[in-house]
């Protein structure tokens, strides 16, 4: 019986995921993983800030499923099958030991993101996968059944080198068989962007979710629709002089919204250079990716410094801190619990003077400072990536894939994984979730 020929399209978590996943579950199966650059699994390597943020330590696919503003329902099934739990494991029997942080965001214990993509490395290697490096498709094609050219390659070694092409007749007019298969599903022709051109049985796209790759052109050619990408984890650029020279100032929790919209967050937040950031600002432009894109990213942003506080409750505060301090400089001392850095600021765009002893604070100004600690308003003039970390909204349309395979639902044989789908969860390590879990799925399906 002939091998089944495998092509992972893509180097990123999901394209690894689902080639280690494939050549696991058959030995068989000759995988053969394309990553168009020199540096697969780069986005693995820079992202938490060079931690990995591998997954988040929540352990139930429906509560699991709300972390993600497109595809919760698809996700719940698929998460049902493999999860966080089964993405610990899977690294513990690799010899990688995660940790859980107190926001659930789970790391390896070294720290170090090179700790997971060695194990991926490792784990690809072992299991026989065969990774082309530079090497991308550029053209993916059906052929129809009769004849496929395979690479006939060592399964036990990760080389780049190019390997010896044969031609297999699978034509069951010329062999007396269904096909080398056992099905009547046809074969794909992929052109190597060094020309070569090999053909193939199966074939994941997992080339990630930049607008520019190749993999949305390619999905779209075989009918599938493809979702507009626009950035979803993003931070706000902001020009005020209440955060300026403010940078690395943070807040353990504050509530934010976008003012006309029902889009509200909680969450640490940190003051930049260029604005704000911290997951009570991504989580905030995860929801409202769409919304936000539509609106060019000018918006008003309204800010709870201190969410346990309401304006009422706030300026009842101030009244009480005013009258048990009355000779202390109101800069010195906040009774919110705002960083002095910060509330200063406040202070000032309140109308008070930094020198101001709290006795001769008027009731009007402690309304302003309360409604500047708790209904803060922020013109946002545009947005930044976050960091390193690239995630967008939209895909190919998830109505097009079926979730239990990630196998297309228009043409037998093409599967997807990662951020190729019209996915994407919130800060967190839930988008390496949703890649380890399509990756796997795929993989084993794939495998058969």
């Amino acid at each position: 019986m002939n091998e089944r020929q495998i092509g992972v399209i893509g180097g990123g978590a999901a394209g690894f995921f689902g080639a280690i996943a494939c050549a696991e579950a058959n030995p068989s199966c000759t995988v053969t993983l394309y990553e168009a650059t020199a540096h697969p699994l780069a986005k693995v390597k820079v992202s938490g800030g060079g931690r990995c943020n591998v997954t988040h330590a929540c352990f139930e696919p429906r509560e699991l499923a709300r972390r993600y503003p497109r595809g919760a329902r698809e996700l719940t099934g698929a998460f049902s099958r493999f999860q966080p739990r089964d993405t610990v494991a899977w690294f513990e029997a690799r010899g990688v030991s995660l940790k859980a942080e107190s926001d659930g965001r789970m790391f390896p214990v070294t720290n170090d993101s090179q700790t997971i993509v060695d194990c991926l490395m490792g784990a690809a290697r072992e299991a026989g996968v065969r990774l082309r490096t530079p090497c991308g498709v550029k053209q993916v094609e059906i052929e129809p059944v009769g004849v496929r050219q395979v690479e006939r390659v060592d399964p036990n070694a990760l080389s780049s080198a190019p390997n010896e092409v044969e031609r297999v007749d699978l034509n069951p007019l010329t062999t007396g068989k269904t096909n080398a298969l056992g099905s009547t599903r046809s074969t794909f022709r992929l052109t190597l962007t060094t020309n070569e051109v090999v053909t193939v049985d199966r074939v994941l796209l997992a080339t990630g979710g930049n607008k520019s790759n190749t993999g949305f052109e390619l999905a779209r050619q075989f009918g599938h629709t493809i979702e507009p990408p626009v950035p979803s984890l993003f931070t706000f650029h902001i020009t005020d002089p209440r955060l300026k020279d403010l940078s690395g100032v943070s807040v353990e929790e504050a509530a934010t919204a976008v003012v006309g919209t029902p889009l509200q967050e909680r969450g640490p937040m940190l003051v930049t250079h260029w604005g704000l950031s911290g997951p009570a600002v991504l989580k905030l432009s995860a929801w409202g990716a769409r919304l936000l894109a539509e609106r060019d990213y000018r918006f008003t942003l309204r800010v709870n410094w201190v969410p346990r506080f309401n304006v009422e409750t706030a300026r009842a505060a101030l009244e009480r801190a005013r009258a048990a301090e009355p000779r202390k400089q109101v800069t010195t001392w906040c009774p919110l619990g705002v960083p002095l850095r910060l509330w200063e600021r406040l202070v000032i765009a309140a109308g008070l003077s930094p020198t101001t002893p709290w006795t001769a604070v008027p009731n009007a100004a402690l309304r302003s400072l309360a409604a500047q600690v708790t209904e803060a308003e922020f013109a946002v003039g545009g947005k930044s990536l976050f960091k390193e970390e690239f995630v967008t909204c939209g895909g190919v349309r998830l109505a097009e894939v079926d979730f239990k395979t990630m196998e297309s639902r228009l043409v037998p044989g093409l599967y997807f994984a990662g951020e190729m789908l019209d996915l994407d969860g919130i800060t967190g390590g839930f988008n390496f979730q949703a890649a380890w879990t399509t990756g796997w799925h795929a993989g084993r399906a794939m495998a058969g």
